[in-house]
């Protein structure tokens, strides 16, 4: 199979889809891997080091895209990536189209495959491609959420950990999947108060032992996740649904309670985020402040440091792109249940019930998926 490789052009974005090293697997099982110019230089990965393990380096994303059948990305296609698909493509990438209406429409309108890193599931029914960056989103969630709380930056002026005699800060997460269990590791790690609210009971006991009680745990409810938030100096959103829209779970009206300068961390900005009040931010602008509360939403939270994201996700994708490459992406999709979950876009229609519920448009699952 013709794979490629384009440059990320979203804002900021610095990763690539496929590192040298698995584009060197790829062409050791006998396919041709097609690389724009410079595509993994924000990732410290080299022309030279791709073309040693076979890759061919093309000039710009239009002889990409004009060479390949299947493209692999990071980031969602913009307006004029999705203007360069065509029915011949597939594209496994990150989309969440639940909350990007236009990126849906351009998709349907290319007539391309599309298969969605974010609800590709294992055999457990986890997440395994959404997995990686929802680590590194976790963990740096508190690099950033510490940042932000200085002074400096308009936030309380609090130090995560206090000191010998001033107590720590108080962080609130919310979601006990792997961002928010990640983020607690570097709060706990930093000494921090931490609380983490959930819905399953299974998992709050999970997390328990897995922090030896470290770490408070809350069943989830309106009354008891707002009188937290209340005494908050940090609330981490880390709620995912697969597929779907975030759920809003602080409201514009409970910012009014909360200490001024707290900090609200959105990691499923990605999904529309989970604070009502949110809205995508970037590295370059990455918060703002709402009724004395500061808000860290930037889309992308894993492309500030590519190296270990391209890596870490990588070492997730690649199985799956030698699977589409090896058998077509038709066939693996029909021959991988978990795999068929990330279809996302086929015949130019929404073939993701969630995401076609969410974009309030016609679910269309493909007629030769069940032939």
């Amino acid at each position: 199979m013709r794979i490629g490789v384009p440059t990320e052009i979203k804002k900021q974005e610095s990763r690539v889809g496929l590192a040298p090293e698995s584009v060197g697997e790829l062409i050791r099982a006998g396919h041709e891997v097609f690389v724009q110019h410079d595509a993994g230089v924000g990732s410290a990965c080299t022309n030279e080091e791709y073309e040693a393990v076979g890759a061919k380096i093309l000039p710009d994303a239009d002889a990409v895209f004009k060479a390949a059948e299947l493209i692999v990305k990071v980031k969602e296609p913009q307006p004029e990536e999705c203007a360069k698909l065509t029915p011949d493509h597939t594209l496994f990438t990150y989309l969440h189209l639940a909350a990007d209406p236009v990126q849906a429409t351009g998709l349907m309108e290319s007539g391309c495959l599309a298969i969605a890193y974010e609800t590709v599931t294992d055999h457990e029914g986890r997440l395994p491609l959404l997995t990686p960056m929802s680590q590194v989103a976790g963990r740096m969630s508190m690099q950033v959420a510490a940042w932000a709380l200085m002074r400096t930056t308009r936030g309380r002026g609090v130090l995560l950990g206090g000191v010998p005699g001033v107590a720590p800060a108080k962080v609130v997460i919310i979601g006990g999947g792997v961002s928010g269990t990640n983020a607690a590791e570097i709060a706990v790690g930093m000494r921090a108060d931490v609380t983490i609210f959930d819905r399953n009971n299974k998992r709050l006991a999970e997390i328990d032992a897995q922090f030896n009680g470290a770490v408070k745990t809350m069943y989830s409810t309106n009354a008891s996740l707002a009188e937290a938030v209340k005494h908050a100096d940090l609330v981490i959103g880390a709620v995912l649904i697969p597929g779907a829209a975030a759920p809003k779970l602080v409201s514009r009206e409970q910012l009014t309670t909360m200490r001024p300068g707290a900090v609200l961390v959105d990691i499923a900005i990605d999904q529309g985020g989970c604070f009502e009040t949110s809205h995508a931010t970037t590295h370059a602008d990455p918060i703002y402040e709402i009724d004395g509360i500061l808000h860290y939403c930037v889309a992308n939270m894993p492309g500030a440091v590519p190296r270990t994201s391209t890596y870490a996700l990588n070492n997730a994708t690649l199985p799956f792109v030698l699977n589409i490459a090896n058998k077509g992406a038709k066939a693996a999709l029909k021959a991988d249940p978990h795999l068929a979950e990330g279809l996302t876009v086929a015949d130019g229609k929404i073939a993701h019930e969630a995401v076609a519920h969410d974009l309030d448009l016609p679910f269309v699952y493909p007629d030769w998926m069940t032939n």
